[in-house]
């Protein structure tokens, strides 16, 4: 099997909230391994070294070989956790992966010929990315880093759906398999702007003098003044 990084990692034996807390002040990332018929094992991840594999989209999409001393685990990752302001990686999780076992992985989109294509150079349209990453089944040996999507060749009007991706042999959309073709991408013509919109600031429209129901209002009489009471 074909691995795209290598990882060294430790079996760790303590686990909560408290082992976790320590291993983190030490600069390591607590990490779970599951899958593959095996139990599952705790880990730790230098966190430096961890922080610098994920800034490589490959990463998210690659077999990674988990290295302990001189055994070697293939693996994908499953789920990373961040802390919410710190620049800190709190959880990773990876799943074993076997030769002749299929595996789900969520892979990115690659538009290719977004600013060329007829419908945005000559035709003034524009492309909507409705989206930027598909779910897909494959063997390890046929794991995508991501699927291009070709869009040098479309006009106003024109969409590209699930069906109409090019996908790598051995490789297959779940979305698809389970009957939904979604659009991928789309080019439509650039909208007029809004009338309202157009008006300059402060031109405000005169409100016309509302009518009362069964006629036009009628001019107010003035008021009588009051007669002297006869003694």
């Amino acid at each position: 099997m074909k691995t795209a990084f290598e990882v060294a990692v430790e079996f760790r034996a303590e686990q909560g909230k408290g082992a976790s807390r320590r291993l983190r002040h030490e600069g390591k990332v607590p990490a779970i391994i599951y899958g593959g018929n095996s139990e599952p094992r705790a880990l730790s991840i230098n966190h430096n070294k961890l922080t610098q594999l994920l800034d490589n989209e490959k990463f998210y999409t690659s077999i990674i070989a988990l290295k302990v001393g001189d055994q070697v685990q293939p693996a994908v990752v499953r789920d990373l956790q961040r802390h919410p302001y710190k620049p800190q990686i709190v959880h990773i999780d990876f799943q074993r992966v076997l030769d002749d076992e299929q595996i789900r992985m969520i892979v990115p989109l690659h538009f290719k010929g977004s600013e060329t294509c007829p419908g945005v150079k000559t035709q003034g349209g524009m492309l909507s990315h409705l989206k930027n990453d598909l779910l897909i089944t494959c063997l390890p040996k046929d794991l995508p880093e991501f699927i291009e999507v070709d869009c040098s060749a479309m006009t106003i009007g024109q969409a590209i759906h699930m069906a109409d991706l090019a996908l790598p042999e051995g490789v297959a959309s779940v979305d698809l398999a389970h009957g939904r073709n979604d659009t991928v991408v789309s080019l439509h013509g650039q909208r007029a702007a809004d009338e309202e919109a157009a008006t300059p600031a402060g031109e405000a429209k005169k409100a016309e003098p509302a009518k009362k129901a069964g006629g036009d209002a009628k001019k107010a009489e003035p008021a009588k003044k009051a007669e002297p009471k006869k003694k």
